[in-house]
């Protein structure tokens, strides 16, 4: 059987964060950092990206140790992606204090031979315009691709969105997008017309209270893991989706996928940035797996 592996292409960035209580600068940040560090430990993954000259020594430990294969990260002269964050005390309001594109405005995802030809793709949450040149140069017609997006790029790019879905497998966005999206009063009305953009499956991520997966035949829901405190809900999103990505990948079944995703999420906001990943052991992982497969029947 061939080798089953991973491509990401999303942003990689510098943030700094603001919440109630602490503040910090210069994180590792972007989605596609957060994808690739959940799914290195299931699968061989590929990233492509771009950053400047002034990416800090550690982000470069992090991609070389993470993943298999960064032919395609582009390191160019200039400033890397920058991005500034405030959270609220109820942690569901997040205000942008500035967004610095950088050398990402230049950012043209170009594949090389070899990732051409992987397995899976993870469309990180990027204009859907970059992901769709990504899905123009997949040469595997056999790939399932997986796609991330928010509310910006169903608010300023639903079109090209729209393209990309039905371009590939299984899109990935929280609930409030679900209706963004589609304009039904109800998930699962929601769930039926995002299946009908040409899609297998859609996973609509509810936050505390869980998520849920959707096909034409099949619908799994499931519990989030109790985090005592929150410290930093960056990159949970993109954290979940490549734990999903990679699990389902490696072989798991689609409800362990889900939980092994949301398990690392739930680690991911009790860090700054991706420290909480980083750090993740094996048996609290598999703690929080256990936790979320107790409450399947519960």
């Amino acid at each position: 059987m061939k080798e089953k592996t991973l491509l990401i292409v999303g942003s990689i960035g510098l943030d700094e964060i603001k919440t109630p209580f602490h503040s910090k600068k210069n994180i590792i940040g972007g989605s596609t950092t957060y994808a690739l560090i959940s799914a290195s430990n299931n699968i061989p993954v590929s990233i492509v990206g771009i950053i400047g000259n002034d990416f800090p020594d550690f982000g470069h430990q992090i991609f070389q140790s993470k993943s298999t294969n960064l032919d395609d990260l582009q390191i160019v002269e200039g400033k890397t992606f920058r991005w500034g964050g405030l959270y609220h005390d109820n942690w569901d309001d997040r205000e942008t204090l500035y967004t610095e594109l950088g050398v990402f405005s230049d950012f043209k995802p170009i594949l090389s031979k070899s990732n051409k030809s992987r397995s899976h793709i993870f469309l990180a949450n990027i204009h859907p315009d970059l992901q769709k040149l990504v899905i123009e140069q997949n040469e595997n017609n056999d790939a399932i691709i997986v796609v991330d997006t928010m509310n910006l790029w169903i608010d300023i790019a639903k079109d090209s969105l729209l393209d990309v879905l039905s371009n590939s497998n299984i899109l990935l966005l929280n609930e409030s997008e679900a209706y963004m999206l589609t304009d039904c009063d109800t998930l699962s009305d929601s769930a039926s017309s995002i299946l009908d953009m040409g899609l297998d499956y859609v996973v609509i991520k509810k936050g505390s209270s869980g998520l849920e997966l959707f096909s034409p035949k099949n619908h799994i829901s499931i519990e989030a893991y109790p985090v005592k405190e929150v410290v930093d809900p960056t990159g949970a999103g993109d954290t979940f989706g490549g734990g999903f990505i990679s699990a389902l990948a490696s072989g798991k079944s689609k409800t362990d996928s889900l939980i092994y995703g949301s398990s690392l999420a739930s680690i991911c906001v009790e860090g700054f940035g991706p420290e909480a990943i980083l750090n993740a052991s094996e048996e609290d992982i598999n703690h929080r797996i256990n936790y979320l497969k107790s409450k399947l029947n519960s």
